[in-house]
């Protein structure tokens, strides 16, 4: 059945329903805690510090939850959101989509989806088409034509996708963003009394450093069990040395991002040398590019995140790992409301997905851009975070909110 603001329109019109317009906006949200918490020298990462280093780590972070949100909007005045990964510099995909894929979109007919996709792409073809900030845009405008051809339909996302195997998701807390290891293990022991069992460390301080982290949280309860993040921030010797001290101690689920993002030899060799998983994809945007390092058993995991894939190429990412047997871990780390909703539409139709990514302020800051929260405990056994429940995402943007704080961004 059609969603009640669309029955007044004849079957023959609804099915042949244009896009009329396509808006973005940069929108980037105070918050009393920044992401990953305060920096490793004691200091705290403030707005009027602008974009900075976060050491020992090599990426520019901002004091603000930044993100790019795409609204596409059809003749009768329905709407779909989107939104990118872009945690800092969010204007710059915003003015890819204002300049470059507007003028494509307009006009397109609704509900084609997968073809609007391959159209979009080959506009920058030879032009880092499937790579960088192009990627992000293509990735926002992306989920907002799912959602909006969900909201047509009258079904979920997910049963667009072909369906889903939970409505539930299993999820893993991300960080403990204190200054110390002694407060990291307290605010584990909080965790696991909350019933969390799995704990992602942001680590990549040093080999011994990071070692001393994990034993402070692995002995504050027995219960709790841990993965490393190591931020891209070693050689092949020292993370495979970590790897197997992390493996000597038992009680971790996997090794994230321990080499240089575009070393994928190095990656293979390390995997080829450790039990221990090895976790990749926050910084892949396409099939190919996962393909190689699954053809090259250069990872274990697989970690795409919806916000720098979209969902249609994220659904052959998954694919491609199926065909390896390698499950699929979607990445979230500051995605607001439309990603998380997008990553656990995601999350619910990929059959070997073992757990989502849990970012608790994160979590708090996604919400407030939504009318009605997304909901879930994943400390509650047999839990999870909630599959949003409604047509499209099942969210609701509040979009008063987003005109309010955010920069809407048009074409040069």
């Amino acid at each position: 059945m059609l969603p009640r603001k669309l029955r007044r329109y004849p079957l023959w019109m609804v099915s042949h329903m244009r896009i009329a317009d396509v808006r973005t906006y940069a929108l980037k949200i105070r918050h009393d805690e920044a992401y990953l918490g305060g920096l490793d020298d004691g200091s705290t990462l403030t707005e009027d510090r602008g974009y900075v280093v976060r050491e020992p780590w090599r990426s520019l972070y901002s004091a603000r939850f930044e993100t790019m949100l795409v609204k596409v909007t059809a003749e009768d005045g329905s709407c779909g959101w989107g939104e990118a990964l872009a945690p800092v510099g969010p204007e710059v995909p915003c003015q890819i989509v204002a300049t470059l894929l507007r003028p494509a979109l307009i006009g397109l007919r609704v509900g084609t989806v997968r073809p609007t996709w391959h159209r979009l792409r080959d506009l920058m073809r030879e032009r880092g088409h499937l790579a960088g900030h192009q990627a992000d845009a293509l990735a926002a405008v992306d989920i907002a034509l799912w959602d909006l051809a969900g909201r047509r339909a009258g079904l979920p996302v997910a049963e667009l996708l072909g369906g889903a195997f939970r409505t539930t998701v299993s999820a893993y807390v991300s960080g403990l963003p204190r200054s110390s290891d002694a407060e990291r293990a307290e605010l584990a022991a909080k965790w696991a009394d909350a019933g969390i069992r799995l704990i992602k460390l942001h680590l990549g301080r040093g080999v011994e450093a990071d070692l001393a982290t994990v034993d402070a949280v692995l002995t504050a309860d027995e219960r709790l069990r841990v993965a490393v993040d190591a931020h891209w921030a070693y050689g092949v010797q020292e993370a495979a040395r970590l790897g197997g001290e992390l493996q000597r101690r038992g009680r971790t689920e996997f090794l994230e991002a321990p080499l240089a993002p575009e070393d994928v030899e190095g990656h293979r060799h390390l995997q080829r040398r450790l039990d221990l998983p090895i976790a990749i994809g926050e910084t892949l945007r396409n099939a190919y590019e996962f393909r190689h390092w699954l053809d090259r058993r250069a990872l274990s995991l697989a970690q795409p995140d919806v916000g720098r894939t979209g969902l249609t190429e994220a659904l052959a990412i998954a694919q491609i790992a199926a065909v390896h047997h390698v499950p699929v871990a979607p990445h979230h780390s500051v995605g607001l409301g439309v990603a998380m909703a997008a990553g656990l539409h995601y999350a619910a139709v990929v059959a070997d997905m073992p757990y989502f990514e849990y970012q608790p302020t994160t979590w708090t800051v996604a919400n407030r851009i939504l009318r009605a929260p997304l909901t879930g405990d994943p400390g509650i056994p047999g839990g999870g975070l909630r599959l949003p429940a409604g047509p499209g995402l099942g969210i609701d943007v509040d979009e008063d909110f987003v005109i309010r704080n955010a920069q809407e961004v048009t074409a040069c």
